[in-house]
């Protein structure tokens, strides 16, 4: 039985680059193991059901849904009975994945503001992550959900101007504005010039790479690399 798999390649690196660095850099527990099987599960859940709302009643799309998301309860129920507040960070998210669910419904997944909203939630997976190793969110937890938003933003950007917006000249614009910027807002979120190394690369594909005829699996390849740089980096540095 072949598993139905969300076809946003690029989103498995959001799912997991934030949810590891939670873990590197606070301490590694025995209930990170269903904590990431049920963060998995859920985001394995997302594809189907979004193809519900928008009206694609497929008998796979149910029986997808129903067996990702019994999984999800299943893992995450073993965490909650470890640590009951991870719930607050389910209601984190549960307004973002509202956002997302209208933007299914209006059929416009590919919308930039759709696109930040899931970022955002990929990082409240990896504060989920730190704050059940570390016991609390303090500052550097926040500060690595900061970094993981920051970078991927930017692959949000880089990406958009090479696919869906590469002859939208004001997009190009607003990519390079934001990557021009980048380094000066990594260096006041983290008081630091150490953590720009993790975002030089970003910085020069998105101005090297802009207009370059790149297939769809060069560029995927490209963003993997690039977020693979960024995560040993942070590990590094924090």
């Amino acid at each position: 039985m072949k598993p139905l798999l969300p076809k946003q390649h690029g989103a498995w690196a959001m799912l997991l680059v934030p949810f590891l660095l939670g873990i590197t850099s606070s301490t590694f527990t025995s209930t990170h193991i269903p904590l990431f099987l049920g963060w998995l599960f859920l985001y394995l859940s997302t594809y189907p059901l979004l193809m519900l709302v928008k009206g694609k009643k497929k008998k796979q799309y149910y029986k997808w849904s129903g067996i990702y998301v019994g999984f999800t309860i299943l893992f995450l129920a073993i965490v909650m009975l470890s640590e009951w507040k991870m719930l607050y960070f389910g209601l984190m998210m549960l307004p973002l994945f509202f956002v997302n669910l209208y933007f299914a419904k209006k059929k416009r997944e590919r919308a930039f503001l759709n696109d930040v909203t899931a970022i955002i939630v990929f990082c409240i997976g990896g504060l989920a992550s730190y704050y059940l190793g570390a016991g609390s969110l303090d500052k550097q937890g926040w500060m690595i959900a900061l970094l993981c938003f920051l970078f991927f933003l930017g692959s949000t950007f880089f990406v958009k101007t090479m696919i869906r917006e590469k002859k939208n000249v004001a997009f190009r614009w607003y990519s390079w504005s934001y990557h021009t910027l980048l380094l000066v807002l990594v260096v006041l979120f983290t008081q630091s010039l150490l953590f720009m190394i993790a975002f030089i690369p970003s910085v020069i594909r998105a101005f090297v790479l802009y207009g370059k005829k790149l297939t769809i699996m060069q560029l995927g390849i490209g963003e993997i690399v690039n977020a693979v740089c960024f995560l040993v980096t942070i590990i590094i540095l924090v």
